[in-house]
């Protein structure tokens, strides 16, 4: 069976979102995968072609002002070369986000991601757990600790820098790599007898 080929596109402002994208390499590693970290802001043409020749690309943007960032955003607009050509149709995404609130709209970025992957024909790949921490037997350390569905969702205070990234949201987005690692194998046996 061939390895699957992971690529995180991603743009972390404060570096939160970077120990996020981290996370998600790790996860799909763990299970597998030849896994590329691309930061969009600072795109090569060589990065280009790895995301073209991926199985799955894995966006992630910390939210800001209630949406992907800005630098996220102008890379979105520059796939629109993939788009016509439909180069990623098919492959599988999925995504990840940050911010300082617990909610802090983040929603709204993952369904950007979805957009942009639907635009592109792509499948979308969700997080498969069922929120943690909404219970009194609940902890803050649980997986998916802030319910998201779409994707991994994180929170970091906004006076501490990585490190304060939280333990349980760094566990979620590892999840998050494995599972999409662990569905690009099903997709590639579902295609090998197609």
């Amino acid at each position: 069976m061939t390895t699957p080929v992971i690529s995180i596109a991603y743009h972390s402002g404060f570096g939160h979102t970077a120990v996020l994208a981290e996370a998600v390499r790790a996860g799909a590693a763990d299970a597998g995968a030849e896994v590329h970290l691309i930061k969009v802001d600072e795109i090569t043409d060589e990065q280009w072609e790895t995301l073209d020749r991926s199985d799955a690309i894995v966006f992630g943007s910390p939210t800001y002002m209630g949406t992907a960032s800005g630098a996220f955003h102008v890379f979105a607009e520059a796939t629109s070369k993939r788009w016509f050509g439909q180069d990623w149709k098919d492959k599988l995404a999925a995504g990840f986000t940050n911010s300082a609130s617990k909610s802090g709209d983040k929603l709204h970025t993952l369904q950007f991601f979805q957009t942009l992957a639907a635009q592109h024909g792509m499948h979308w790949v969700n997080l498969g757990l069922l929120p943690g921490w909404n219970a009194s037997t609940a902890s803050e350390n649980d997986l998916n600790r802030l319910g998201f569905f779409s994707g991994a969702a994180a929170q970091s205070n906004n006076d501490q820098g990585p490190e304060g990234v939280h333990k349980a949201d760094i566990a979620t987005a590892e999840h998050l790599g494995r599972r999409v690692t662990e569905t690009a194998r099903v997709f590639a046996r579902g295609l090998a007898t197609a």
